[in-house]
């Protein structure tokens, strides 16, 4: 039996320090608390890239996972992030997730009490990055990221993309043959996707579709359309979002 197989489940995507804003728990801790559930965590990371982190808990014998966004402040959309991110990630067999920016300029109110980690990113905060040009064509850049996953164990995140960007990276990532892109957390405001038009999209067996606990429980999205999520749509993958401290 596989380390998966007798795994109970994966989160795939958690928030731990040191992160953008404090979160409840270091990778380590993560990892403790994952293995007490006999499930994996996967950590996300608004700074960029967590793999290094998740290979040292690894060591100490947590089920943990790295990833890594591709924000601004990482590096932004650029195919030698990636690259360096799976230099530091070890042997761990499986794919290795690649969000896009989740910084993007768009915003909306959050009902989320956060605090930044850093002075810094008061002072200078994470410039946004999209991942379409003016015209709505996506960037040379996000081509080179989708053409990477064909190549390299990856599965490609939207990240915080609006609605039509998410349409535009389905379309380009079908024409071109990426074998894994997941949608991240498209009931969000910053993405807006329903459950009857994420039920469209569930149809394709390369697109995922994530659906998120923290989106819910902030009332980003009412019990009707989770239900619908759970009962009509394909290719979901559930995950937290969690380690906030509030």
């Amino acid at each position: 039996m596989s380390q998966v197989d007798a795994l109970n489940f994966i989160d795939v995507h958690y928030h731990a320090n040191p992160d953008a804003f404090i979160r409840r728990h270091g990778a380590i801790e993560a990892g403790r608390c994952y293995a007490r559930a006999r499930g994996r965590v996967v950590l996300k990371n608004h700074l960029g890239c967590t793999a290094a982190q998740a290979w040292e808990a690894r060591d100490q014998g947590f089920p943990v996972s790295g990833s890594v966004v591709l924000n601004e402040i990482a590096g932004g959309i650029d195919y030698r992030v990636v690259e360096r991110s799976l230099c530091v990630r070890g042997d761990e067999p499986g794919r290795f997730m690649v969000h896009l920016p989740t910084v993007t300029g768009r915003t909306h109110a959050s009902t989320l009490a956060r605090n930044l980690s850093h002075p810094l990113l008061r002072d200078k905060p994470i410039k946004p990055a999209r991942v379409t040009s003016e015209n709505g064509r996506l960037t040379p850049q996000a081509l080179d990221i989708l053409r990477m996953a064909r190549d390299y164990p990856l599965v490609i995140s939207t990240g915080h993309a609006d609605a039509n960007e998410v349409r535009t990276l389905i379309d380009e990532a079908l024409r071109i043959g990426v074998p894994r892109l997941m949608l991240n957390q498209p009931a969000n405001p910053l993405t807006g996707l329903d459950a009857a038009e994420l039920a469209l999209i569930g149809t394709e067996p390369s697109v995922y579709i994530e659906q998120t606990a923290l989106t819910y429980l902030l009332g980003y999205q009412d019990r009707q359309d989770f239900s619908d999520v759970l009962s009509h749509v394909g290719n979901v993958v559930y995950s937290s979002d969690l380690g906030q401290t509030s």
